[in-house]
């Protein structure tokens, strides 16, 4: 009983440090840009309505006038990039946790006989 019990506890330390090692891996090719963040969220696509009257026309030229001035602070896909990877560093946060807590247990049924 003794073997299976130190068999499945390496088993599961290993199955943990993969579970780590794909988290890490992935997220150090994300963030030196060899592959892109899943997307979660994305921009708006922008709709442009050519039969608007003469009072909303004045409301599309401040607004277009306003979307130019934080363009030019704020690039377009900044936002859901940001979000992005912030969700993506959430997600590979609780990888590396649960592969700790898996390791965890292997070390334990290892430790224990």
């Amino acid at each position: 009983m003794a073997n299976y019990n130190k068999i499945l506890g390496f088993v599961l330390l290993i199955l943990g440090l993969a579970v780590i090692g794909f988290a890490v891996w992935h997220s150090y090719n994300i963030f030196t840009a060899k592959t892109s963040a899943p997307l979660i969220f994305r921009a708006p696509a922008q709709i442009q309505d050519e039969s608007a009257a003469m009072s909303q026309d004045m409301q599309k030229q401040i607004n277009d006038m306003a979307v130019s001035q934080f363009s030019k602070m704020l690039p377009a896909n900044a936002v859901p990039d940001i979000l992005n990877l912030i969700s993506w560093s959430v997600f590979a946060g609780i990888l590396v946790m649960a592969g700790g807590q898996i390791s965890g247990l292997g070390v334990k049924l290892i430790s224990r006989f």
